[in-house]
């Protein structure tokens, strides 16, 4: 028989067992309830965190997109179709005693242009050298030359940037500087057009390249006449392209007008279109308050224009006449 001092222990020992399973098992439970809280919170904050991973690689690559191919976003020479082969007449829009002319560029491109000249007793009336927005060619521009020299009879020297119609060549910045050189070269050199009053006129991007030739050529250019046109391609980006706005600094074709604009002491001629849905309205303000060095800032703005009709709104024209004949007087 066993001692009744070990029966007791194994009795205690038998007791306890249960006891201490339950206990276990209770503060298991208890220390899982507590942590499972933390579990749900820990997958949502690595499935917030895989969701930030995949949401910045998708702005990275929407960016890494933007910036690979934004000399095709900046330049869109194609648009609209046909635009790089079918290049108008001045002839088409009564212009007639037009010339076809070919230059070559410092670094080897060959850039299309026409020249609308009067003779005789109209020979000594201004020049205006147009710089077209980003999308077309020259030739979509002949119904404003034809304006400005049937109805104004103003000399016009038009050209298709490189990359654009059939000039040679692929459109940047740092080209497109070199075209309007050559273009303001050329008409420089003219027998006619260098003996009269010079107005550089540009449209969007083509006022971007506007302001470069007249800021270098000040003492050349009697008037400037900006239409729609930027700050810079960096504080453009986020109105035309919001998800491209963590890239905008970065853009290699920067345009800075801003930078440029103070600098010109240049009569300047301001038209913007108020409904603008491309380049804000309030850009081309910014440009205006900012050419402080400028001897006269004329503004004229139309309530309903948009980007590509501001042309079309009533009074243009009469703004663009009246700012020529004030300033070449």
């Amino acid at each position: 028989m066993m001692p009744w001092h070990l029966k007791t222990k194994a009795l205690l020992a038998k007791s306890r067992q249960p006891s201490l399973l339950v206990t276990v098992n209770f503060v298991a439970r208890s220390i899982q309830s507590i942590l499972m809280p933390f579990s749900i919170i820990s997958v949502m904050l690595r499935t917030l965190q895989y969701g930030f991973y995949l949401a910045s690689a998708s702005v990275l690559a929407v960016g890494a997109c933007l910036y690979a191919f934004q000399l095709n976003i900046i330049y869109p020479s194609n648009l609209p179709s046909g635009s790089r082969t079918e290049v108008a007449l001045p002839s088409h829009f009564d212009m007639d005693n037009f010339e076809e002319v070919w230059l070559d560029t410092a670094d080897g491109e060959k850039l299309h242009c026409y020249a609308m000249v009067h003779r005789a007793q109209n020979s000594t009336r201004p020049t205006v050298i147009m710089y077209h927005a980003n999308a077309g060619n020259m030739g979509h521009r002949l119904p404003i030359a034809s304006v400005l020299h049937n109805k104004m009879s103003l000399n016009v020297f038009m050209l298709s940037y490189r990359g654009y119609g059939k000039s040679t060549g692929q459109a940047a910045e740092k080209g497109l500087k070199i075209d309007a050189d050559t273009a303001m070269a050329y008409i420089l050199s003219h027998p006619q057009m260098s003996k009269t009053p010079i107005f550089v006129y540009g449209q969007s991007i083509g006022g971007a390249v506007s302001i470069y030739v007249t800021a270098k050529n000040q003492s050349k250019v009697a008037g400037l006449i900006l239409e729609n046109t930027f700050l810079s391609i960096a504080s453009l980006i986020p109105s035309v392209m919001p998800i491209a706005r963590p890239i905008a600094r970065f853009c290699h074709q920067k345009w800075a007008s801003d930078e440029l604009i103070d600098t010109i002491e240049t009569p300047i001629l301001f038209l913007s279109g108020l409904q603008d849905e491309v380049v804000p309205a309030g850009q081309m303000k910014a440009l205006h308050d900012a050419a402080t060095r400028s001897r006269l800032r004329v503004w004229k703005d139309f309530q309903e224009g948009t980007h590509n009709d501001t042309v079309m709104q009533s009074g243009y024209f009469e703004a663009v006449f009246e700012f020529i004949n004030k300033v070449a007087r």
